[in-house]
């Protein structure tokens, strides 16, 4: 096992972001579905786009991958195969992507994964799916297969489990002869992320109307080849602007390599951290941030109330920030956190009282008391991601260092993010137990 030590120090600096994951995975899959060769650039390989990446070639596609200049080239496949097996590893997007795409594709194939995904939700597509002409079999989770052709019509479906599920048929309607509408039986949360799923699919070629009920598509369309360029992550962002937030030298961060007109919902991250108590500005195309009360009790940082509905993805970062903040702080309408890479909830309730907070998980929110500084001490990542790039922000604020397992979780989304940290002055050492 392995577990990275973080400690205090943290000089600030300049960091251009990596690029989005999410745009990532759809302008991969874009461009494996278009007729033609497309470039891809700013593209990374993380443990999730190789995922997409081995998920394309299972489509008969072909990529490749140029570190140094960080771009794709990916060439379509002259005739889909009637089927196979896709191993989404650990990545739940790809896997919700992939199974109405393969369905349009039609044929039989198989979905496997690992860690926590063959646990995760699928239940909407079992009961779209065989509705529209394709069977669907799975004792609960992973494995899964289908069989048959889908059939265009209308796809009623609950829009408060995940978004990704209407991000999936997003990508395979067009490919079906007839129109078909996506019709929402409650609302829809990560709303971001569905914007930014059809202003890709616009950007390839693809026509989605928005409807009062959800979405028409015109069937009958093509994916278009074309170059393009994968925007910053607004996501990976929010664990930087975390780190200026409780710095307590006040330290200066510029991030580069955003967009400030973004899709991405994690854009929120702005308002959320400013109304703790960060200010941010944009300076010749850097994104700013600074705490100028950074050397007041608790860094001048204030509790506040969240509602995490559209911004799942940022608990964990937001949970240590609260932790260092003014009185209490609470993370509503965080029920879908249970159902990620860990129980999210679970991980950084138990995260923060191991390092000497207090958090209290109850129900589908995450309540905080603020301290002026952790102990320090040894949590568990529960090898997720989010959870370890969270919890670099929680050493600069405290008396011990700050020790957490399952250090090589990064590699999920952000493998170079203990070399970023330290290029903004961080502390981050990685060692093997036992």
């Amino acid at each position: 096992m392995y577990q990275v030590e973080y400690g205090p120090g943290f000089a600030g600096g300049r960091l251009t972001m990596p690029p989005s994951k999410s745009a990532a995975h759809r302008a991969l899959l874009c461009a494996g579905l278009s007729g033609e060769r497309c470039r891809l650039s700013h593209m990374v390989v993380s443990e999730d786009i190789s995922a997409t990446m081995g998920a394309l070639e299972m489509l008969g596609c072909t990529v490749r991958h140029d570190p140094a200049a960080q771009t794709m080239l990916v060439e379509p496949a002259s005739c889909y195969p009637a089927g196979g097996e896709i191993d989404c590893r650990e990545s739940g997007g790809l896997l919700r992507f992939i199974i109405p795409i393969a369905a349009a594709l039609g044929g039989r194939w198989r979905f496997t994964g690992q860690g926590r995904l063959p646990q995760r939700p699928l239940g909407v597509y079992a009961g779209l799916l065989p509705a529209h002409g394709v069977a669907f079999r799975s004792e609960g989770g992973l494995p899964l297969e289908i069989e048959g052709q889908l059939s265009s019509g209308v796809f009623a479906m609950p829009g408060d489990i995940s978004s990704q599920f209407v991000t999936g048929l997003l990508f395979a309607l067009p490919l079906l002869p007839g129109d078909s509408h996506i019709v929402l039986t409650s609302p829809l949360e990560s709303v971001g992320y569905v914007d930014m799923t059809v202003a890709i699919l616009q950007d390839f070629g693809v026509q989605i109307r928005k409807t009062p009920e959800g979405w028409h598509v015109p069937g009958g369309q093509r994916y278009i080849a074309r170059d393009y360029q994968v925007e910053g992550d607004w996501s990976q962002a929010a664990f930087f602007l975390n780190m200026a937030a409780v710095s307590p030298e006040g330290s200066r961060v510029c991030l580069g390599g955003l967009d400030a007109c973004s899709l991405q919902g994690d854009r929120a991250c702005l308002e959320v951290f400013g109304a703790f108590g960060l200010e941010t500005h944009w300076e010749d195309g850097w994104l700013v941030a600074q705490n100028p009360r950074a050397r007041e009790p608790f860094g001048g940082l204030r509790g506040q109330v969240v509602d995490m509905a559209q911004i799942t993805d940022m608990a964990p970062a937001l949970s240590v920030c609260a932790a260092l903040s003014q009185g209490e702080t609470r993370l509503i309408n965080a029920g879908r956190l249970r159902l990620k890479e860990s129980d999210r909830l679970a991980a950084m309730e138990g995260a923060v009282n191991a390092l000497g907070g207090k958090a209290e998980a109850v129900g589908d929110e995450l309540r905080i008391q603020g301290v002026e500084r952790f102990m320090g001490g040894v949590a568990r990542g529960q090898n997720d991601h989010r959870v370890l790039m969270a919890l670099a922000g929680a050493g600069l604020r405290s008396l011990g260092p700050v020790r957490v397992t399952d250090a090589w979780a990064i590699r999920k989304t952000y493998p170079d993010f203990y070399e970023d940290f330290q290029k903004l002055g961080g502390s981050a050492h990685v060692v093997q137990l036992g």
